[in-house]
């Protein structure tokens, strides 16, 4: 059993036995000019990307649906386009846990987010950049990028620094150089090729042997998210950590549980006050 404290968070987080992972909850608190959220969940990313319109009800059930239908429509390249608008040329607030994970600096962080706020973080930090690739013949699904603390240039897997922090963003981000995993065929190929192991770095799947988890603002509703996480943190410790998830359904339990993470009924909100649940632990 391990108790979960959270000075042994901050700790594992620091020295990188406990990687956070961070899903659309991570950027509560994030607004634009006028006051308006940012758009991380699924409906909010369908209705910014509709023009506020809602799609039909299957298109509306999750975000690949939605971009893939447009895509079909309107190209490929509509889709990057309202991505890279949305996360790259619209100013938006610092989210709280963003600025929480700026003070930490942790060592490896799993971001399926596509803003950049997580690199803003480490902007005075020199780190390595993951980025999900998709669609493509042959080759891995990742680009590697090395910050020098001014600016990132491309590397290989050879070339990486291993000893530097890790920022994985498997859903692709508009910097250095936009790429997204987006739409029903990108995650089609992306979790493909995840499985098979060339969406990720070599060095990475070494690391990653026996470490934990803190999963926050992430939901588990959805195939996708699941299959996406539970490849990444392929090779986790047993227990293989925590998910701070209030008001968990079932499903979402029952699939944590078989992964070996703990849910802890609590939100975001609940670790930047220092009120977690002192009982909680994993099983």
């Amino acid at each position: 059993m391990i108790t979960l404290h959270l000075d042994d968070i901050v700790a594992g987080l620091k020295d990188g036995n406990i990687a956070a992972y961070l899903g659309p909850d991570a950027l509560r608190g994030a607004v634009d000019a006028a006051g308006a959220p940012i758009p991380a969940d699924g409906e909010s990313l369908i209705l910014a990307m509709n023009g506020g319109r809602p799609m039909a009800p299957k298109l509306m059930y999750e975000f690949p649906r939605a971009a893939m239908n447009l895509e079909l429509k309107k190209g490929r390249s509509f889709v990057n386009r309202f991505l890279s608008k949305t996360y790259a040329d619209t100013q938006w607030s610092r989210a709280p846990l963003h600025d929480w994970l700026a003070k930490i600096k942790p060592r490896y962080v799993i971001d399926i987010n596509r803003d950049t706020q997580l690199q803003d973080s480490y902007r005075d930090t020199p780190h390595l950049l993951i980025q999900g690739f998709a669609r493509m013949v042959g080759g891995f699904r990742f680009r590697i990028y090395q910050y020098d603390g001014s600016a990132y240039r491309e590397v290989t897997q050879e070339e990486a620094d291993a000893s530097l922090p890790v920022l994985f963003k498997p859903m692709g981000c508009p910097h250095p150089q936009a790429s997204y995993i987006a739409a029903d065929a990108d995650y089609v190929d992306y979790i493909t090729e995840l499985m098979g192991g060339f969406a990720i770095p070599s060095f990475l799947k070494q690391q990653r042997k026996g470490m934990r988890y803190l999963l926050l603002g992430l939901s588990l509703t959805r195939d996708t998210e699941r299959m996406v996480l539970s490849n990444i943190v392929y090779d986790a410790a047993q227990p293989a950590g925590w998910a701070l998830m209030p008001n968990a359904t079932a499903k979402e339990r029952r699939f944590c549980a078989k992964l070996g993470i703990e849910v802890i009924d609590a939100g975001i909100d609940a670790l930047l006050s220092g009120m977690l649940p002192q009982q909680a632990h994993t099983a």
